[in-house]
């Protein structure tokens, strides 16, 4: 009888997850079906659209095509959301699109870090400054980012009742050494640089002083070039912004309004009818606006005085996104096999006449990082090599930037972060204390056993992997002096595992120039004097029905652990990718939430 109930179990779980399974499928396959539906549906813009932009989801820097990613698990439709590449090149399209006759941006909260919104802005004050079209801008409520991006308008529309999240920048760290202490846990830290702070969570409750510094400092840079966007783009002097942001003065819409940071205090109607009158519809006629997705699949508009060529020259964008880790890696993160494949396929083919990787990343693995590293360097004694900078490239991020000709970044970057660390959990008085396990063995020689996490490292032991990480360190400043035409003694000057905001590691020489990716694409180009070209983006995306497969795989777990855990998945996120840290990192200090 035990036996049936056994087997009657293991058959329900098995017809259970069968059906899970197919469920899964069925989604992702409509998904797909309802996403290659819309794409074939023609738009026709009429006369005097608007271009509705509402950046209500995360932005990643490429136009993912993963079904299940764009899925609304509410509603069970596939919400397409675009990458930064994408959201740019909408924008620009706009410009000579003689149907759009301006931008609505409507925000609230934006899921994106400063430099990234910062390229969308100066997109943004591009259009307007080079056609003369309007951006008007409307908001309930504004958090700071949201309003960062707003400032670009011509016109801020905020709710009566609204009110603008304007109170400088603030970074809150998470700290668990109490819960490996209480779990018995010990974190065995070996690193380089006073300032290689990504084991601080493991081994202190706060900041340490060194920490603290460079996270003023950093978090300051960023500060001053955001408040003086801002100040310009509403035409305040940055001592005015300051003293509005330091006494919250635009945390209610009349506050907002007597301060210069709206314009006008409407309602939603009272802002449609504004447009109304501005493009000339009657009262009753519905605006003609359109949003950013939809636009995605409006032709550019040729210039009919063109004639028709066929370009043959190409500019490679390379997107590296996420954790740097050894082989293929998973769709959020830069595995050094495949990094490298695109940089080498990009190499070896001759209509490619120049190559932009674009890093954002923390960094990872230091191996696996110097691999990228390599074929950058290969690539760079063929054709130009230029590296754009996102939100963060530090660490192993700028370690794999290093090796190109030309660096840029926004002054809202983090990067920097030159050191190396390693860290093993001596997990002994957990199996001992907490769950009553102990452990013995035997061994043929000395190191055999190296790295067991049943017990704590001897001082043998650790003075290997301290040898070692000083090996890498004086590797990846090596790198870096070459790659930036300094010496050696002056890269470790400013490493250490010290964090810079771009504009600061600018004037320290680790980044060439201020500016997007799209300016990168433009220094790539004047580099290798084309008139035409076409961008090529690698690494290939899998078409939707092989990440449908990808998902079910195993990948898809990720995606609805997501929606359930929402904001709390990122602390899941940072235990993960402990769990997963394998030899050596190149990993920028701690998780850095800035508000």
């Amino acid at each position: 009888m035990k036996q049936f109930f056994k087997f009657l179990f293991a058959s329900t779980l098995g017809v259970f997850l069968a059906i899970v399974l197919v469920l899964f499928m069925g989604i992702g396959i409509a998904a797909i079906s309802v996403t290659a539906i819309e794409s074939q549906k023609s738009i026709t813009l009429t006369e005097s659209s608007i271009l509705h932009i509402k950046l209500d989801y995360p932005i990643n820097d490429r136009t993912s095509n993963d079904p299940l990613e764009n899925l609304d698990w509410g509603t069970m439709k596939s919400q397409k959301s675009l990458g930064l590449n994408s959201i740019i090149e909408n924008i620009n399209k706009a410009k000579g699109d003689d149907n759009i006759d301006g931008i609505y941006l409507d925000l609230s909260f934006i899921s994106a870090g400063y430099a990234t919104i910062g390229e969308i802005r100066d997109a943004l004050h591009s259009f307007s400054d080079e056609t003369g079209k309007f951006i008007f801008c409307y908001s309930e409520m504004m958090s700071q980012k949201a309003y960062y991006l707003a400032s670009v308008s011509d016109k801020i529309y905020l709710n009566p009742e609204g009110y603008i999240q304007l109170t400088g920048l603030a970074a809150n760290l998470s700290f668990f050494k109490g819960t490996l202490e209480k779990l018995d846990i010990e974190p065995q830290v070996i690193r380089h640089g006073k300032f290689k702070s990504a084991v601080e969570p493991f081994i202190n409750d706060k900041m340490s002083p060194e920490n603290k510094t460079q996270i003023e400092t950093f978090l300051n840079g960023i500060w001053d070039h955001v408040r003086d966007e801002i100040s310009t783009g509403r035409g305040l002097s940055t001592r005015e912004l300051n003293l509005i942001t330091d006494s919250l003065w635009a945390d209610n819409a009349n506050g907002a309004m007597e301060n210069y940071i709206a314009d006008e205090l409407h309602y939603k109607d009272e802002l449609l009818a504004d447009i109304r009158e501005l493009i000339e519809l009657e009262e009753d006629e519905e605006i003609p606006f359109i949003s950013l997705t939809k636009y995605d699949r409006v032709p550019k508009t040729r210039d009919k005085d063109k004639k028709k060529t066929v370009v043959r020259d190409r500019i490679a964008v390379i997107y590296a996104q996420g954790a740097i880790v050894s082989g293929n890696g998973g769709k959020d993160e830069i595995g050094s096999e495949r990094i490298s494949r695109a940089i080498r396929k990009a190499r070896l083919n001759d209509k490619v006449k120049a190559i932009v990787l674009r890093v954002n990343s923390g960094g990872g693995s230091a191996l696996a990082s110097d691999v990228i590293w390599r074929e950058m360097r290969l690539a760079r004694e063929v054709k130009p090599v230029v590296a754009s900078m996102g939100d963060v490239a530090a660490s192993g991020g700028y370690y794999i930037a290093c090796g190109a000709d030309t660096i840029l970044a926004s002054k809202s970057t983090i990067t920097g972060s030159i050191g190396v660390l390693g860290i093993l959990f001596n997990m002994q008085g957990f199996y001992n204390n907490k769950l009553g396990i102990t452990f013995d063995g035997v061994k043929t020689n000395p190191y055999a056993d190296l790295g067991n996490l049943s017990r704590p490292l001897t001082d043998a032991e650790k003075r290997i992997i301290q040898k070692e990480i000083e090996r890498i360190y004086d590797v990846f400043i090596t790198h870096v002096a070459e790659g930036r035409g300094l010496t050696k003694e002056q890269v470790d000057s400013i490493g250490q595992g010290r964090v810079w905001a771009g504009g600061d590691a600018k004037d320290l020489g680790l980044v060439d120039v201020i500016g997007g990716l799209e300016r990168a694409i433009e220094i790539a180009q004047e580099m290798a004097g084309l008139e035409e070209y076409r961008l090529l983006e690698l690494p290939k995306q899998k078409d939707p029905l092989e990440e449908l497969l990808a998902e079910i795989m195993g990948e898809g777990q990720e995606v609805l652990l997501k929606h359930q855990l929402g904001d709390v998945y990122s602390y899941m996120q940072e235990l993960q990718k402990v769990s997963k840290l394998q030899g050596i990192q190149a990993v920028l200090p701690y998780e850095i939430n800035i508000q």
